[in-house]
């Protein structure tokens, strides 16, 4: 049959039954909400939504990322997934944990692109051209009439890097609320074509708006360091007594693993150092209707663990959450739901739904970590064996 692409009553039927998808709960749903989403639709996935409470101290911040304040709370933070063991797992480490402190430290969104030149002169040129054009590309942007640019999308910096005749560009921005991907695509190829391949001193061979560099839904070494999204950094004190009553091992030996774990990832070339953050950032997305194709990037974390007098300071630092609170799948039925029940829907949220992945996947490192850390990682084991599915 020829596939019908509309999202209209007839051309859904016509899907689902060509798929012999035609009864069950996943049909039972209204998709009008839906149809803005997807193209193609025949249905939704149905996805277990559980819930952990966390004590988060959370940071207030301005448009600049000044602190404005700080206030603690327990938010309980919705989790969609089918991962046997991560709620439960979660719960143990918040509880251990105590109060989680959360700051932002960067916010910024990159698009990678690249100009191909005549030679690599012509590149070096280009690239220092680009850099001193700075304050002028922005005034640009901010004074155009064309429609078709962004007006939430704000551009914040511009790093080049020149390899043979090419010279990639990675334009920095700042979205709102939003994730902000439609919104500085857009804009950066209003730079490229309107500004850079008009106004250039060494005219360009080629523009090519996404080349790579950044890292956009993979890990890298550029965004594990200098960021892409929310930068975010969660910080928790475990006591010597939440360790061996909740934990059920030592401040020693989480420490002794952390040693281990850091020296692994290392030997490895991760662009990671740390255990199972990608589960906590996917279940958290997942319910709130973020982009799931960013949990790549997301989930690359640095975390620490630090022997100190009572216990083991205990920190994970988040390069770049892809995050939003306005947009995308965030309006969509469920999605606006959970995040409206941790006080995260619509504008103004943004900052604070970023410390709340951020504080969800520490608590989660915190257990899985300890479980690991017992003698021959026999609860990591138990754990496993116990809610296996298959034997």
């Amino acid at each position: 049959m020829r596939w019908p692409r509309k999202n209209d009553a007839a051309s859904v039927s016509a899907r689902r039954e060509a798929m012999g998808v035609t009864d069950g709960l996943v049909t039972s749903i209204d998709l009008e909400p839906f149809a803005a989403a997807a193209e193609s639709l025949v249905g939704v996935a149905v996805i277990p939504v559980s819930a952990v409470p966390i004590e988060i101290e959370l940071g207030g911040y301005d448009g600049d990322l000044n602190e404005t304040g700080r206030a603690t709370e327990t938010v309980r933070v919705p989790l969609a997934h089918t991962e046997g063991g991560l709620t439960a797992s979660m719960t143990r480490g918040a509880l251990a944990a105590g109060t989680v402190r959360t700051y932002v430290l960067a916010d910024r969104i990159t698009r990678a692109s690249c100009f191909v030149c005549a030679n690599a002169a012509d590149a070096i040129a280009l690239s220092r051209w680009i850099e001193r054009q700075f304050v002028d590309m922005r005034d640009w942007l901010e004074s155009s009439d064309d429609p078709s640019l962004s007006r939430f999308a704000k551009l914040r910096g511009v790093k080049t890097h020149v390899v043979g005749p090419m010279c990639h560009v990675l334009w920095q921005w700042t979205t709102g609320d939003a994730i902000g991907a439609n919104m500085m695509t857009r804009n950066s190829y209003a730079l490229n074509m309107g500004y850079v391949m008009q106004r250039a001193p060494v005219k360009p061979e080629r523009s090519i708006l996404e080349a790579n560099m950044g890292g956009d839904k993979k890990p890298s070494h550029e965004y594990f360091q200098s960021g892409h999204g929310k930068t975010v950094l969660a910080e928790a004190l475990l006591t010597d007594e939440q360790i061996r009553r909740v934990l059920r091992t030592t401040a020693e030996d989480l420490e002794a693993l952390s040693w281990a774990g850091t020296h692994g990832a290392v030997a490895s070339g991760m662009q990671s150092v740390a255990f199972t953050p990608a589960s906590a950032i996917a279940a958290v997305y997942a319910a709130t209707g973020q982009d799931l194709g960013m949990v790549g990037t997301s989930s690359m974390a640095h975390g620490t663990g630090r022997r100190v007098e009572g216990g083991l300071q205990a920190t994970i630092r988040f390069g770049g959450l892809e995050v939003g609170t306005v947009g995308g799948g965030t309006t969509l039925p469920g999605a606006r739901d959970w995040l409206a029940s941790i006080d995260c829907a619509g504008p103004g949220k943004v900052h604070r739904f970023a410390q709340i992945v951020a504080a969800a996947a520490l608590c989660l490192e915190i257990s899985a970590s300890a479980a690991m850390a017992t003698a021959g990682s026999e609860n990591f084991f138990r754990a496993h064996h116990e809610r296996g599915g298959l034997r």
